[in-house]
């Protein structure tokens, strides 16, 4: 296995200075001890490259180190991402023995400090994306909660990504091999869960943490064999897209036919195993054959072909299912999604991989994405339901996203944005945020309210620099906030930099406060206690749904202030969602 050491990953920044000798920190775990980093600059220890499993067979489900030794391993290097395709895994370094967690933690503590613990677990659609990514930058997290005097330890980790992660069929069905990427992920919980303490943590005070398809798999852990999580975390942090199994497949992630097909496809198209196709050797023989011709063949497959599993095992069971009658981890959880997560959800989804610019457009997209079995179901035709749609997702440009007051332009036909955008840009992004993001996030405050539990909600409404003003307050624009990346590491354009100065400092002191709420939600699972300079409302309110007349109540981050708003917008929709969701779109 090759290990690269970027100097600038994860607090490791170009030019400071990296010591040994004396100041070399060691640890010592369950299998043996570790070297790993220190850095002057952040006053920081790193530990980097920690296998937590054994170099997993493909297509298998990962074990558990069994093994010791004697010597002090190095763990100075960040480990190579896991195989994937797309933009996120540009410029690293991909292995498939990539099961590797790293730790960051303020230097010199005791290893009876008991330090809170976050688990940051990445996104990318379930396709891309790696522990190494410079734009997870978790020192800058680490630093924060240290001036706070809430100090944390953070750890990232790698899982398994797309048919490696995320095979289906009957094959790996009846192998157990279904979900193995969040399979992986909990096998990495549970090692930090064992070993924590030699870092100077606490496993009693883990929080699991993620964005996008990292938030995903934090709901996937927390629904896990139907909720029973073991004490293995004590909070989750779900940053667009908790709740649920993001839709991929028209049906759900039941879509057994179309897993099926997938499958087949794959064995097909590698040469050496096309002549396995439906019969019981297709598996091993995708796990034995050279993984050039694998690579081939994924490399040409679309990345959202690989879906998460309902397998009646780790999934047991349809999330809606779950919601409603309290099959999840009872744990508190701070959960929101950014105000225009419909611009990066919404494009191309129009006819020919187009705009929407008809309401024929937008009902074709709806009817192409929801399960052939809706109207089954739901004891209505999907001419009906289609309807039902449309009516409550009309072509009213103020009711759409980006709203009027994000982006002013009212799209006119054959307008310069119009040939681009289409005419009803705004009404299928605001349809389609709902169904990846926003429905599932409200959903499942509704039901920790039901059974009692603490949940808070946020929507993050700021324009980033470097965008345009029609993608507004889009997906994944709050990453840098969170991490309180104010130098935008990493990032193509910084998203607080550029020519208005005012912007900039507006930005990074939103970022602080953000940053800081986090952390205050992982030491005291509430992110109240920090000193907001721009608050208009003491508290940050626990999500209750009798608030506001049946709405609930939330916080609103904006580039000049924060505020307590109802969690009323889109609501129609939304509800109609919550109602149909399992009958539509199988979640």
């Amino acid at each position: 296995m090759k290990h690269i050491l970027y100097l600038c990953f994860a607090g490791l920044v170009v030019g400071d200075r990296i010591r040994y000798g004396d100041d070399v920190p060691v640890i010592t775990v369950k299998n043996g001890s570790y070297a790993g980093i220190f850095t002057p600059r952040y006053h920081q220890d790193f530990f980097l490259g920690i296998p937590y499993a054994k170099p997993a067979q493909r297509f298998s489900v990962a074990e558990r180190l069994n093994h010791s030794w004697n010597e002090t391993r190095p763990a100075a290097a960040y480990p190579p991402h896991c195989y994937g395709y797309g933009p996120d895994n540009i410029g690293y370094e991909m292995s498939e023995d990539c099961l590797y967690l790293n730790v960051v933690r303020p230097s010199k503590i005791s290893k009876d400090a008991q330090l809170p613990v976050a688990i940051w677990i990445h996104g990318g659609g379930l396709y891309m994306g790696g522990s190494a990514d410079r734009r997870y930058n978790l020192s800058f997290v680490v630093e924060q909660s240290a001036q706070m005097g809430k100090p944390i330890i953070g750890v990232s980790l790698n899982y398994r990504l797309v048919a490696f992660g995320f095979l289906g069929g009957e094959e790996a069905q009846a192998a157990g091999a279904t979900n193995i990427g969040f399979r992986d992920q909990r096998l990495a919980i549970e090692w930090i869960h064992e070993n924590i303490r030699a870092f100077g943590g606490s496993p009693e005070k883990i929080t699991i943490w993620g964005e996008s398809s990292g938030t995903e798999s934090v709901t996937a852990q927390v629904f896990a064999y139907n909720g029973q999580h073991n004490g293995l975390f004590r909070g989750a942090i779900g940053q667009s897209g908790f709740g649920g199994i993001i839709p991929r497949l028209p049906g759900g992630y039941n879509a057994t036919a179309l897993q099926q097909e997938h499958f087949d496809n794959l064995v097909r198209n590698v040469s050496t195993c096309a002549s396995t196709v439906g019969t019981p050797h297709a598996l091993e023989c995708l796990r034995n054959a050279d993984f050039r011709d694998i690579n081939a063949t994924l490399s040409q497959m679309p990345a959202l072909t690989w879906s998460p599993v309902l397998d009646g095992d780790f999934l047991a069971d349809y999330s809606a299912n779950q919601v409603s009658n309290g099959r999840f981890a009872r744990v508190p959880i701070l959960i929101g999604a950014n105000s225009d997560e419909g611009t990066g959800f919404g494009s191309g989804k129009g006819p020919d991989g187009g705009s929407f610019n008809t309401d024929d457009d937008i009902r074709g997209a709806i009817q192409n994405f929801i399960s052939p079995t809706a109207g089954i179901k739901t004891g209505k035709s999907v001419d009906d339901l289609l309807d039902q749609a449309l009516y409550l997702y009309p072509n009213i440009q103020s009711a759409g996203i980006p709203t009027l007051k994000t982006w002013p332009h009212v799209l006119q036909p054959n307008d310069n944005f119009t040939q681009s955008l289409g005419l009803q840009y705004r009404r299928g992004n605001a349809f389609f945020g709902d169904v990846y993001m926003h429905y599932l996030r409200r959903r499942a405050n509704l039901a920790w309210s039901r059974y009692g539990l603490p949940s808070f909600v946020y929507r993050f409404d700021v324009t980033v620099n470097g965008k345009p003003e029609f993608t507004g307050a889009t997906h994944f624009q709050e990453v840098a906030f969170v991490f309180y990346n104010i130098n935008g590491d990493a990032y193509t354009v910084n998203p607080f930099g550029g020519d208005d100065h005012a912007y900039s400092r507006k930005a990074r002191a939103l970022a602080k406060e953000i940053s800081s709420m986090w952390i205050n939600f992982i030491v005291d699972q509430n992110p109240n206690g920090y000193q907001h300079q721009s608050c208009e409302s003491d508290r940050w309110p626990t999500f209750d749904p009798t608030d506001g007349g049946g709405a609930g109540r939330g916080i609103v981050f904006e580039l000049d202030h924060l505020s307590v708003e109802l969690d009323d917008w889109r609501a129609e929709g939304i509800n109609w969602l919550i109602q149909n969701d399992l009958a539509l779109i199988g979640n």
